[in-house]
């Protein structure tokens, strides 16, 4: 294993009822700016829990972050923190809702254009403390320091992290998730898997421990999505899942172990550039680097194909052949089509985005940095 630092002072509340503690996690006397996306959470009860355990504070609210939260809304968030001179921000939602209320928090303590909090990745030096309510189990954005925002105007998507916004707390009723489509389910579950995956398949770093934290995730995974699409309100499925989700982008499985990202990175561009859901270009994306990557991650395929799927016996590219198979298949499985023809995107968006990551110089992707344009529109040419 590599040398490595860890810090995660992120407080969980989990379980039933544990909407009841907010009242208790704010601080005392706090100014509070509630944020939430397009008002599902008035729908399904759990506006009302918050409001009610938060009686007592000068509570605002702020609504209509998107999915892939947008930088122009995001600031007009940011107005109303300087006016309403709010010191807590309480993030009730999914992960584009956390996303979006950490950049919040960033922006409006930031001297200078926030944007370069993205794209200059200037660094944040005083952040607004925020906690958090989840009510979508997907991106593990309620126990990390990362966030991930687009700019409409421009059709960039760019990531951004600082150890400020993490949360102070973070409550996980999966009970709150019962109603959830189950598109988003779907979604949650495959970008729980291939938060995992980025981490996990690499190459051998003597780090044996991790490697079966993450496959324990990845298992765990494989077993409990389809019991939780199949049957919403089985609080011990849900469950499960939601604590994946935290643990999979929670830089536990990460420690200590080279990481890949690059499916990540070529996903933000087909969002940025399509709008397909994040999931879905994790989906659509992960297939290809992995048929393409096979040399490179061999030895970690060959276990990932041995110890997730299984596959014990035969020739060694058969049983790697399989494992990729087998992850579009599961990915399949949970309701996340696997090809660009799915989502009606044409195979002119290759070029567009293997040029977009070569204009920004991001020429050397991947755990060895050796992933450029051409190896890009390699990758995605398995999921045309």
């Amino acid at each position: 294993m590599e040398n490595f630092e860890f810090f995660n002072p992120v407080k969980i509340l989990f379980g039933k009822g544990q909407i009841a503690k907010l009242r208790g996690a704010v601080p005392a006397g706090a100014r509070l700016l509630v944020t939430y996306g397009s008002g599902s959470i008035k729908r399904n009860g759990v506006y009302d829990q918050v409001i009610a355990n938060l009686q007592g504070h000068t509570v605002s609210e702020f609504s209509g972050i998107e999915p892939n939260p947008a930088y122009e809304t995001l600031m007009k968030a940011v107005e109303v923190v300087k006016r309403e001179r709010i010191d807590f921000l309480v993030a009730v939602g999914g992960g584009s809702v956390l996303d979006g209320t950490k950049f919040i928090a960033a922006a409006a303590r930031f001297e200078g254009e926030p944007w370069d909090i993205l794209a200059k990745n200037a660094p944040v030096n005083a952040a607004v403390p925020l906690g958090v309510v989840l009510t979508l189990p997907a991106t593990g954005s309620e126990m990390n320091w990362f966030a991930v925002i687009s700019r409409a105007g421009t059709q960039e998507k760019f990531p951004f992290a600082s150890p400020l916004v993490y949360p102070k707390f973070s409550i996980i009723d999966p009970e709150v998730t019962f109603t959830l489509p189950a598109r988003q389910v779907g979604n949650g579950i495959v970008d729980a898997f291939a938060h995992a995956l980025e981490q996990y398949l690499t190459y051998p770093a003597n780090a044996p421990l991790q490697d079966r934290f993450a496959e324990s995730i990845l298992l765990t995974l494989i077993e409990e999505g389809p019991k939780t699409l199949a049957h919403s309100a089985d609080y011990n499925s849900r469950a499960n899942l939601c604590w994946c989700a935290s643990m999979a982008l929670n830089g536990l499985i990460g420690l200590g172990v080279p990481q890949d990202w690059t499916t990540h990175m070529v996903g933000h561009e087909l969002t940025a550039l399509r709008g397909l859901d994040h999931a879905q270009t994790l989906a659509v994306v992960f297939p290809g680097v992995l048929a393409e990557r096979k040399q490179a991650k061999r030895a970690k395929l060959l276990q990932y194909a041995e110890r997730v799927w299984g596959l014990r016996t035969g020739a060694e590219d058969e049983k790697i052949d399989q494992a990729i198979q087998n992850t579009r298949t599961f990915f399949e499985s949970v309701g996340v089509k696997t090809h660009l023809k799915d989502y009606g995107v044409a195979p002119d968006v290759v070029e567009s985005v293997s040029k977009r990551l070569a204009a920004r110089g991001w020429t050397t992707l991947g755990e060895r940095q050796d992933i450029g344009p051409k190896e890009v529109e390699a990758i995605l040419s398995h999921s045309l």
